[in-house]
Formats: structure tokens, sequence, C-alpha cells
């Protein structure tokens, strides 16, 4: 299984949520807290093409943010995504 990365900020309620949804998963991830970080904030920014936070990756590929992991939840479309 690709490894899961979350990049958070301390004081994001949708960080927390979406680090809950991925342990109720099950979905071991590391997480990266970019707040303060303006250069890794603005590397997410160009790779994502979104300036919000959380933004998820498994492996080089991003999934998007909360929403959209709630979405592939939903549609029980994740453990296809994590490849288990």
């Amino acid at each position: 299984m690709p490894a899961v990365t979350i990049y958070t900020t301390s004081y994001c309620p949708y960080c927390t949520r979406a680090k809950d949804i991925l342990r109720r998963q099950q979905v071991a991830y590391d997480e990266v807290d970019v707040s303060g970080d303006q250069e890794k904030r603005a590397w997410l920014a160009q790779v994502t093409h979104q300036r919000t936070v959380p933004q998820i990756f498994v492996g080089e590929r991003s999934i998007g943010g909360c929403s959209d992991l709630e979405l592939l939840v939903s549609q029980g479309k994740l453990d296809a995504v994590l490849g288990r």
C-alpha cells in the first residue's frame, strides 16, 4: 500500500476531521504540519492547485482535501485508491 501523507495546520478543523476519518478507516498516515511554512504551502498550491488544508496524498498522488476523502469513503472507493 502506498504511503499516505496529510498536510495540515494546527488550527484547521477540517484537518482534524480528515485525520479522524483516516483513523476510523484504519489508514496509517504521516502528518506534515505546514503552519507557518510558506515554502511548503507554496509547493502544495503549485502541486494541488489548492491553497487550503488538509491536502492528502496517497504515494505521490493528491486525492484532495477533507470533502474529497469523505466522498471516497461514502462511495466505498477509498480502499481501491489505497490499493487494498
